[in-house]
């Protein structure tokens, strides 16, 4: 086992330079955190480990600020016997959703547009669509006329009525592939009808791929453009892409499934592997992320919307993305578990609104969001606090280690 960047850094053997892109490590205990309660959560990060739940894992805690934490644990190949690195890149999925929605504020910002206006306004073929008579049972043959536009913020907290990427109707008509290009997919969006009115109800779908849409006509730049220069560069995301590249394909964790023994198996989640360049950029799920990437980006909001000396965002701002957006009568969101509990952010995140129903720890008001091959981030503004762990496996639960992980740190708060 590796040891903890906490502890190399108070023996004076990890330099500010080399622990990563400007977080300062320091003591745990310097802001009441245990080193001990944090030695138990790396415990339980490697038991999930020998028990073949997953096969190496990356994860990193900030207390005000600082980092506290930071370990690389278990294998990044199985077949290979290659170690997980502490800067392993891995498919964050649905993390993608956030960054969409931060690059969509920036523009809002700049008045490119306004939060209620509907995007038919800049997406005319989205003016006529209908929606599904019965969307438990979609036919493209069964439609009625919408009530309502989509509006702006109906895409960032997901109701727009736009479906799931993975729906059947949605494969049916090859809604979404990594082939085509975004253009190419927002039209398939509009041109399948929406499960719901506008507004009416919470539904998880590919709302934030046709933002990431929106940015591009916004800004008149490709959306993997402008994230490069106005949020990863700003933020010091260095290995956030939307595909490996021969100079990080090393880097990039295998993802496994657990077969019908248990044993960890090699898993192909797409048809057209990360490791290529596809013309989909995609503002749900297409990006690849490390640890200490992610956590710089969830900094920025308990920030205020700046970081080391670069403003993104102004402070109000980042307030109105942290809010939980979704009108009581929408409300819960989720038929049961932690989903049942939470709220929706305009800023892309899930909001714990009875953090007594999770079945883990969270702070009231906390934000946070997963990815579906195993990763996960925890912005906490009660303790000041940003959790991110990051592993690679189908289904992504992997019997609860980002649960166990979050409960031990935060066990380790002293009071």
């Amino acid at each position: 086992m590796k040891k903890l960047a906490f502890g190399l850094f108070a023996f004076g053997l990890l330099s500010h330079a080399a622990v990563s892109q400007s977080f300062e490590a320091v003591s745990p205990e310097s802001v009441g955190v245990s080193s001990a309660g944090l030695e138990r959560a790396t415990e339980s990060l490697q038991a999930h480990i020998e028990q073949k739940h997953i096969a190496g894992v990356v994860a990193a805690v900030l207390k005000d600020g600082k980092l506290v934490y930071r370990e690389a644990l278990g294998q990044q190949d199985i077949a290979s016997d290659t170690p997980m690195p502490e800067d392993a890149l891995f498919r964050i999925y649905s993390m993608t959703r956030p960054v969409s929605s931060l690059a969509a504020m920036i523009l809002w910002e700049e008045g490119r547009f306004q939060l209620d206006d509907p995007i038919s306004q800049y997406l005319p073929q989205f003016a006529d669509q209908q929606v599904f008579q019965d969307a438990a049972s979609p036919n493209m043959d069964e439609t009625r006329p919408r009530q309502g536009d989509i509006t702006v913020a109906d895409l960032m907290r997901h109701t727009s009525g736009l479906g799931s990427r993975s729906s059947d109707i949605y494969v049916q008509e090859q809604v979404r592939l990594r082939s085509i290009t975004l253009a190419q997919m927002t039209d398939n969006a509009a041109r399948v009808p929406l499960f719901d009115d506008p507004g009416t109800r919470f539904r998880y779908g590919i709302s934030a791929t046709i933002l990431g849409r929106l940015v591009e006509i916004w800004s008149d730049q490709p959306y993997d453009q402008f994230l490069e220069e106005r949020v990863f560069g700003p933020l010091g995301m260095t290995d956030t892409v939307f595909w490996a590249d021969p100079s990080r394909i090393d880097r990039l964790a295998t993802v496994y499934r657990p077969d019908a023994n248990g044993t960890l198996q090699v898993h192909q989640m797409e048809d057209i592997p990360f490791t290529e360049q596809v013309p989909l950029v995609e503002g749900g799920v297409g990006l690849l992320s490390t640890t200490l990437d992610f956590a710089r980006f969830s900094q920025l909001f308990l920030n205020g919307g700046e970081i080391d000396g670069t403003r993104i965002l102004k402070p109000e701002t980042v307030e109105l993305m942290m809010e939980n957006s979704i009108a009581d009568e929408l409300l819960p969101i989720g038929r049961g578990g932690y989903m049942a509990a939470s709220g929706w952010t305009l800023g892309g995140f899930a909001y714990a609104l009875h953090p007594e129903n999770y079945d883990h720890t969270v702070s009231q008001g906390e934000v946070w969001w997963d990815g579906s091959a195993g990763t996960r981030f925890w912005i906490d503004p009660v303790n000041n606090m940003v959790t991110v762990i990051m592993a690679q496996v189908s289904p992504s639960g992997g019997n609860g280690f980002r649960e166990d992980f979050k409960n031990r740190v935060y066990e380790a708060l002293l009071d």
